[in-house]
């Protein structure tokens, strides 16, 4: 299902875990055994959650890898439908079969 406005992973970490229990981002940040500024980014939106990343969130916070990549994949689809670039792309008039994609044996 899609989501209308996902939040960044960055944001639901400080709604959800920082903000709530009264943790800095300093203290996660060692926690994870990351920069600071690694995890700032991440905290304000301006970098993603990567594959290593989304592992050390799952042990040190909880949900599994996969939910972080997951959340970062549904903002990542998302933002740029802020900005309207695509709307000029048409789609092709005819329909293009998949089977010429999947290498025969």
């Amino acid at each position: 299902m899609k989501m209308h406005n996902p939040p960044h992973p960055g944001e639901f970490i400080t709604d959800t875990f920082l903000d709530p229990h009264g943790i800095s981002g300093r203290e996660l940040a060692l926690k994870l055994d990351v920069a600071p500024s690694t995890l700032s980014r991440i905290l304000k939106g301006t970098s993603r959650v990567t594959p290593e990343m989304a592992l050390r969130l799952s042990k040190a916070i909880g949900r599994s890898a996969e939910s972080w990549l997951t959340m970062q994949d549904a903002y990542d689809l998302w933002a740029p439908t802020r900005l309207k670039r695509a709307c000029g792309i048409q789609r092709y008039g005819c329909q293009f079969p998949l089977c010429h994609l999947v290498p025969q044996k």
